[in-house]
């Protein structure tokens, strides 16, 4: 007896087994005919449902490239110490540098010339992690005083409160407070 059957009391019933073996019948040249036109027409749909999807994902992609002796920033994340404060990767992207590319390795690594802040590093990256090197004080992170792990990764820590704010709903007060944090600049305060 078969497992399925001593289980259920009854025999398998695939798609492959419901006919008896003295019920197959041959398939004939039209049929099978039949079926290469069906599979056909299903791949020249697929074909163009892809080619569809293609365009839409491809208008707003760009491929990053930099070029040997460029200056980019690299990207961090933060670790809020406390958790009232926000959710870890809140305040992400945050960028420190600049960096200057050494060379190009493969079509989307990039070797950047760290400094010794930064030595426990690997000093390769994914074109993912690095922006180009375009001034904007709010975004970018002093180095000095600032602790970065093998991760990338720096401990967030609130230094001042600057500012606090009551919304009135109709049933329900929120409560808004501006947070600086530290090795950020005050416009940098959320």
């Amino acid at each position: 007896m078969a497992p399925f059957e001593s289980l259920y009391g009854r025999r398998y019933r695939s798609p492959v087994g419901w006919f008896e073996v003295a019920e197959i019948v041959l398939i004939g040249p039209e049929s099978v005919y039949e079926a290469i036109e069906k599979v056909r027409l299903i791949r020249k749909r697929l074909r163009i449902a892809q080619s569809r999807q293609k365009s839409y994902a491809n208008v707003r992609r760009r491929d990053l490239e930099f070029e040997v002796n460029d200056w980019v920033y690299l990207k961090i994340s933060p670790m809020n110490g406390v958790k009232g404060f926000g959710k870890k990767g809140k305040l992400s992207p945050r960028y420190i540098g600049p960096y200057q590319i050494l060379q190009r390795i493969g079509k989307v690594a990039y070797e950047l010339d760290l400094l010794n802040e930064l030595a426990p590093v690997h000093p390769v990256f994914h074109v993912s992690m690095l922006k180009m090197c375009i001034e904007d004080p709010i975004s970018i992170i002093p180095l000095e005083g600032l602790v970065v792990d093998e991760s990338l990764s720096y401990e967030e820590v609130p230094v001042d409160i600057l500012d606090r704010q009551v919304k009135r709903l109709r049933n329900k007060e929120i409560v808004s407070v501006k947070v600086l944090w530290r090795n950020h600049l005050v416009e940098g305060a959320t």
